[in-house]
């Protein structure tokens, strides 16, 4: 497939991106970026949310994935299930009691000033690490089939990526992107099912017989069930459900977008019917991931990366109309990593840092000038990270990112659990000392958990050791409330 199609296909499809913006973004106003006006519908929210959970991280990564876990990821998946229903249950009803925009001012209203700079800082460097690590997955794979064929530096291709990301999201924000979403999310699930069709014909069998070689093969192997293992069953189900609370429930970008519901109930079925359909839409890309590496081995190939299995065979062995299907996919994939992050940071940033909701005095007209400019800074900070992780491509980079995530996450989901499950008052000017302790506690006893835990590893578990950690911190240095 020659780079100038591949590139062709970007233009037309950032082409129709713009098009949604230009009918979303229109007359659109402060809360319109922040909270959609609130009147956004919860079936569209809820289909858009699949492509924005999933995103470049799972188009690439897990079918690659397979190779090292087989299928011990559905137990992660069957986790978050649980996680959601806590979510619809728990936490959506106290951010619609409480009217929040950004759900870290929670925190503020509990425990005080410091806490809540604690819990917006952990969520800015979280989704800018998460977003930076999605977004070089992605433009990574457009640099090696496009750019490079051309000679093109791989600075330009990212700094092009964001420019593109920027222009479409300054005005409309999260009214913008619970459309774009949608769309997105189409031409993934889309690329996933074309290939298993065309990889289903290249090895000349039905899909039936395709099911019945993936059960009966090793690659399908679910649960793991030697505790010593990083992913032992147990652990990785409870991984899996507090992954889903924090990275979701206690995220400002994904929660951003239930919060544009119109109403708690409306929220409620849309996280519901989203969580639902989640389940089998990992349970099929799982399945992609074990024939593709059928694939490899029925034809004799070597694909030194796991992240490079699925790209390479769509592109150089399925065909051009599985090469098309699978690009469209890429870049649909691509364009959730980022632009969700970006408005959910900006949000963050302007509400939680510079309190443009609070500051009395304030045109809305220069409310909206501070908005793009904070908008513009963190899109440096996207360049510049997406840059340095550049150099750093090691490994699976969803391993990568659930590894951050338990580092960073760790710390929202010990404080939101002491909210939630106490009613004593912390030291408010402790917390941040306590929530970075906990990390770097954290990341001691994972290097040397070997030696002091008789041979057990630490795997996605840290989160729970983590927010725990921050739990007992908090704990300690609070009083009972009079």
């Amino acid at each position: 497939m020659s780079p100038i199609l591949i590139l062709l296909l970007f233009l037309i499809y950032t082409l129709v991106l713009f098009a949604v913006t230009w009918f979303t973004a229109r007359k659109a106003d402060n809360q319109s970026f922040f909270i959609g006006n609130k009147v956004s519908p919860w079936f569209v929210v809820a289909y858009g949310m699949i492509g924005a959970s999933l995103s470049g991280v799972t188009f690439m990564s897990v079918p690659g994935w397979v190779k090292d876990t087989q299928f011990s990821y559905m137990v992660v998946v069957l986790g978050y299930l649980v996680g959601y229903f806590v979510i619809a249950l728990v936490l959506l009803p106290l951010y619609y009691r409480l009217k929040l925009t950004s759900i870290y001012s929670y925190l503020d209203q509990r425990f005080g000033y410091w806490s809540y700079k604690t819990g917006a800082g952990f969520f800015i460097l979280s989704r800018t690490l998460g977003a930076s690590l999605r977004m070089f997955l992605v433009i990574n794979v457009l640099q090696i089939f496009v750019f490079d064929a051309w000679h093109v530096p791989f600075w330009i291709n990212v700094l092009v990526f964001i420019t593109l990301i920027i222009l479409y999201t300054l005005k409309g924000g999260i009214r913008t992107i619970i459309w774009t979403d949608t769309l997105q999310t189409t031409f993934m699930l889309l690329a996933v099912v074309i290939s298993v069709i065309y990889i289903g014909k290249n090895l000349h069998m039905p899909l039936i017989k395709l099911v019945s070689v993936v059960k009966d093969s090793s690659i399908s192997k679910m649960f793991i069930t030697d505790w010593h293992h990083p992913r032992f069953f147990l652990k990785q189900f409870f991984s899996g459900m507090f992954i889903t609370i924090v990275m979701t429930g206690l995220d400002q970008e994904m929660m951003q977008k239930n919060l544009s519901c119109r109403n708690i109930r409306e929220a409620q079925k849309n996280m519901f019917t989203f969580s639902g359909i989640l389940v089998g839409v990992n349970l099929l890309f799982l399945f992609l991931g074990a024939l593709l590496l059928i694939f490899v081995k029925n034809k004799g190939l070597t694909i030194a990366s796991s992240d490079d299995i699925f790209p390479t065979i769509a592109i150089r062995y399925l065909g051009p109309v599985a090469g098309v299907v699978f690009l469209m996919g890429l870049i649909s994939a691509a364009f959730p990593s980022a632009d969700g992050a970006l408005t959910a940071l900006t949000t963050s940033v302007s509400i939680d840092f510079l309190d443009l909701e609070k500051r009395p005095g304030i045109s809305e007209k220069r409310k909206t000038r501070i908005r793009y400019i904070v908008h513009l800074g963190i899109a440096l900070v996207f360049f510049i990270s997406v840059m340095a992780f550049s150099y750093l491509n090691d490994r699976a980079v969803i391993d990568k990112l659930f590894t951050i995530a338990g580092y960073t996450y760790g710390p929202l989901l010990g404080l939101y659990s002491f909210g939630l499950f106490t009613q004593r008052i912390v030291n408010d000017k402790i917390t941040p000392v306590i929530g970075i302790l906990s990390p770097v506690i954290c990341f001691f006893l994972s290097q040397y958990s070997v030696e002091l835990f008789n041979g057990y590893k630490f795997g996605f578990e840290l989160l729970l050791l983590n927010g725990l950690l921050t739990f007992t911190g908090l704990f300690i240095f609070s009083r009972k409330k009079v």
